[in-house]
């Protein structure tokens, strides 16, 4: 499984071609399968119970895949509990169930390669003044981490000479945002934060500074549900950018607590892509057959990365749709995909009953 990550790690990220992918992931994939089933025991208990075939596979999509709820009211991990050095748990409202997914040392050296390798298509080698959309407050606690405020952290390590946007309050920080500017003048910088943080912190409140922003490049990502609520879809997103802060270079990504690491990351074409050692695949959600490329479903993402905790196939509660395939577009190759929301829970019960059921 290391093997077969350092293969999609050394090529150009983004630029493997699906055929190529499918072959490595296959190869490293399975491996991970034993492992978990081998380490973990909830994660054999629900293979055994659930799946008739689980050792060998043909294609990706044979493999066993789990509902990433079930991170939410089990305890999945692989290593011994002395061995973990970090619990991140998803974000939820209050007496909401969290996912809490378990990195040992290996698993978060390898996340933060995985990730580096991501962000260096589209930031370059070297890292960039960065512009955090959001307060230190976010990350109090780095021992027990919630999405956000891991996501914060793990992406500010790529950047340098950090300024937040909000204060410790919570407040709009106009002087400091106006003197990173001014000290990065005119250079190239980077900005990060989740989608809804970045419309409501920096567009809504920022607007009226006039600020110029045509030498950053934005990665964000997540929220779109607040911002469907108020019909802001990704191109209306994008163009009111531009529009008022000349920020043209624009990067949504897909990810998830229970994929630490993995960017699906939008190339030139406005679709996401998984990166070289991740795929999606999209599944019928009454057949559970995969979908045909147009068709939307279910997403399904597998990913090289966990193994502290058996997250490497994961059915998600969300709808997508694949678009393209290796459109070579700037040198992206695999999948090209959209999320078009989230799925009812009633339509994923069944497979989620059964799961549950066996542990």
């Amino acid at each position: 499984m290391i093997k077969a990550l350092h293969n999609a790690l050394d090529k150009t990220p983004y630029s493997e071609r699906q055929a190529d992918k499918e072959h490595n992931l296959l190869t490293g994939l399975t491996e991970l399968t034993q492992h978990h089933y081998s380490a973990c025991p909830n994660y054999a208990r629900i293979l055994d119970g659930a799946w008739t075939k689980h050792h060998t596979f043909e294609t990706i999509a044979d493999l066993p895949y789990l509902p990433v709820s079930i991170f939410k009211t089990q305890k999945m991990q692989s290593v011994p509990d002395e061995e973990i050095r970090v619990t991140l748990t998803s974000s939820g409202t209050s007496g909401q169930a969290v996912s809490r997914i378990r990195l040992d040392k290996d698993a978060s050296s390898l996340q933060q390669r995985a990730l580096a390798n991501s962000l260096k298509h589209i930031l370059g080698d070297q890292r960039l003044p960065m512009l955090v959309i959001d307060s230190e407050a976010v990350f109090a606690d780095p021992r027990l981490m919630s999405a956000r405020g891991a996501g914060v952290l793990g992406i500010m390590r790529y950047g340098r000479n950090h300024a937040f946007a909000l204060d410790k309050a919570l407040k709009p920080n106009f002087e400091l945002v106006q003197r990173f500017l001014e000290e990065v003048d005119g250079k190239p910088f980077f900005i990060f934060g989740f989608t809804f943080m970045v419309w409501t912190v920096l567009f809504e409140q920022f607007k009226s500074k006039k600020l110029d922003l045509s030498n950053g490049t934005l990665i964000h990502s997540g929220g779109w549900k607040t911002m469907a609520d108020r019909a802001i879809d990704n191109a209306s997103f994008r163009t009111a950018l531009t529009d008022t802060f000349g920020l043209r270079n624009i990067h949504n990504f897909y990810g998830m607590v229970e994929l630490i690491g993995t960017l699906y990351l939008e190339g030139p074409d406005q679709l996401l892509y998984p990166p070289n050692f991740a795929d999606v695949i999209i599944r019928d959600p009454i057949t559970w057959k995969v979908a045909e490329v147009g068709q939307p479903g279910v997403v399904q993402v597998t990913s090289l990365l966990p193994h502290s905790y058996p997250g490497h196939s994961l059915l998600t509660e969300d709808l997508g749709v694949i678009e393209a395939v290796d459109p070579g577009t700037e040198g992206w190759h695999g999948k090209g995909f959209r999320i078009l929301g989230r799925v009812p829970k009633a339509e994923l019960r069944g497979c989620s009953d059964v799961i549950a059921a066996t542990v």
